[in-house]
């Protein structure tokens, strides 16, 4: 109340304090109120969707348990669906191939590699044919070429077809487990059911494996049982003894066109590094025609490394080493020449199984084959042959050569409608059937089983996650009110309110200002307090 600082006396004191402070606090929440009420309403919008069904939700209502069910079948049919026939973009695997894609690869690659692995030997299948054409004739002298051998020798080599076959139904089979396995993940919610259903269709594919096989072996036997020699595409016993040498350059390179491109990628050269002391193994970018094995520094194709022609050449596995990445495969020649430069072999390798076997597939368009399996004693009958060959007349080598490539036309015949029966029958009888009883008979095989009750029991994670949810919602909703209460008081008015004091001196009465002393006391009196709300007065001497 001094008239020095009668100036600023509403600025000072607690009271103005405590003011300011409440003031800063308001104007802090204005300012973090609105970005905190947005994050709460996004993550309660996020929420609804899933708290939606569980607001209601009663675990042993039958009601729920049936629709539940009717989703989760529903939702398995169109995952399979996907799978199978690759149409949506929901969950595209993009590492691996999987599901419709792999089977393809399985018709169109692995089952034709897999039939020409299976091809006997031509030095094993001559002897064949000679011992077949002598033993014919018996004691007898043979002036003409008889069409048993042919039959003899093409129904031992329609035999072979049933291995490849029956394999490729067992890898078409396993494809269709890992696609069932997966599509029934989304029924966690459910182990019971879950595991029922994958039982039921597993069961189911297992039972058309069985139809399958036996289709392939009728197909098979269908071969057998008739030799078509009158067919638009076998060349016949008159074409056979003139165009010897055509019919076995084409029946060797199968569906072959001069130079043309038939796949480019990356492969790594794995024994280049080795001979050179550097070690492990180098990428080159590899393009492979009908004729040749290119390969060169990069996809650019302007720096070519080197040119190999095919002819002549096989293929073969190689286990992989520590030295080696992924999977590994030579080529090399049978005769034992340098392919490269001085090395016998070039070992080659990918890193994924796929693409090893996609480049296998490959080089069979190309006229390069596997290494043949032979069995034992194969190799000890080479002095055998050595002394046969010797003695051997003229007329029965030229017969050997007509059956040969009588044999070899028509075994493209069978093999090329073996390609494309066997896919369509496995797609038939196991793929189209298994889709069509999922989409069909399912819900009622999980009904026949009579114990749905059980089967749709939530798992003990899932409860836990359910409540989890609810108790997250019910806090977001419970702070979006008390934000929504500060709002009303903080920026509705309510200001002045606010910014009354509550520190416990609000409602206390201020202090009484003390009296001056009479005129009696000391000449010399203590400074006066100060008063509410300003600074003490100046020290002013009193007179007697």
């Amino acid at each position: 109340s001094h008239p020095s600082y009668r100036h600023m006396a509403d600025r000072c004191g607690t009271v103005f304090l405590q003011k300011q402070l409440n003031q800063q606090l308001t104007n802090h929440i204005r300012e973090t109120l609105p970005s905190l009420r947005d994050k709460l309403q996004r993550q309660m919008l996020g929420l609804e969707k899933e708290v939606a069904q569980y607001k209601h939700f009663q675990p042993n209502d039958p009601s729920i348990k049936t629709k539940a069910m009717l989703q989760m079948i529903q939702h398995l049919q169109q995952d399979f669906e996907r799978a199978i026939e690759g149409s949506g973009a929901d969950g595209v695997n993009t590492m691996e191939l999987s599901g419709g894609a792999k089977i393809n690869r399985l018709f169109h690659e692995r089952f034709p590699y897999e039939i020409v692995k299976m091809e006997i030997d031509e030095k094993v299948l001559r002897k064949e044919i000679a011992f077949a054409i002598r033993n014919i004739h018996g004691i007898r002298v043979g002036l003409f070429t008889p069409d048993m051998a042919f039959e003899a020798i093409v129904k031992t080599q329609i035999g072979r077809l049933r291995e490849p076959s029956l394999k490729c139904i067992d890898l078409v089979v396993q494809e269709l487990t890992n696609v069932v396995r997966a599509v029934t993940e989304k029924m966690q919610r459910y182990p019971r059911l879950r595991e029922e259903a994958e039982r039921i269709i597993t069961t189911y594919i297992r039972e058309k494996e069985q139809a399958c096989k036996e289709q392939v072996m009728l197909l098979v036997d269908f071969q057998l049982a008739y030799m078509n020699t009158n067919h638009e595409d076998f060349i016949g016993f008159a074409n056979a003894s003139s165009d010897s040498q055509n019919a076995e350059n084409t029946g060797k390179k199968l569906g072959k066109v001069t130079n043309q491109v038939i796949r480019k990628g990356y492969m790594a050269i794995n024994n280049l590094g080795v001979m050179k002391g550097i070690g492990g193994s180098r990428s080159y970018w590899f393009v492979l025609s009908s004729e040749s094995l290119s390969w060169y520094k990069d996809g650019e194709e302007k720096e070519k490394k080197f040119m190999l022609p095919l002819e002549q050449l096989k293929l073969r596995d190689l286990e992989s080493s520590f030295m080696s990445r992924g999977h590994m495969f030579a080529i090399y020649n049978p005769e034992g020449r340098n392919v490269f430069k001085d090395f016998k072999t070039l070992d080659l390798s990918c890193e994924a199984q796929d693409d090893m076997d996609s480049w296998k597939a490959s080089f069979l368009r190309a006229g390069v084959y596997p290494e043949k399996q032979t069995s034992e004693g194969t190799v000890g009958e080479g002095e055998e042959e050595g002394e046969r060959r010797e003695s051997v007349d003229p007329q029965l080598e030229r017969q050997v050569e007509t059956i040969r490539n009588l044999v070899d036309s028509y075994m493209k015949i069978v093999t090329t409608s073996c390609k494309d029966q066997v896919p369509k029958i496995i797609m038939f009888l196991m793929v189209n059937d298994a889709k069509a009883f999922i989409n069909g008979e399912l819900l009622a095989a999980l009904y026949s089983t009579g114990d749905t009750q059980n089967m749709m029991e939530e798992s003990a994670d899932e409860a836990l996650k359910r409540e989890e949810m609810l108790r997250m919602y019910h806090a977001c909703k419970e702070a979006l009110n008390i934000i929504a209460e500060v709002s009303n008081v903080t920026l509705g008015g309510g200001a002045s309110k606010m910014s009354t004091p509550s520190y416990g001196q609000s409602n206390a009465a201020p202090a009484p200002a003390r009296r001056p002393p009479p005129p009696s006391a000391s000449p010399r009196l203590p400074p006066a307090r100060p008063a509410p709300g300003g600074l003490p007065p100046p020290m002013v001497p009193q007179r007697r």
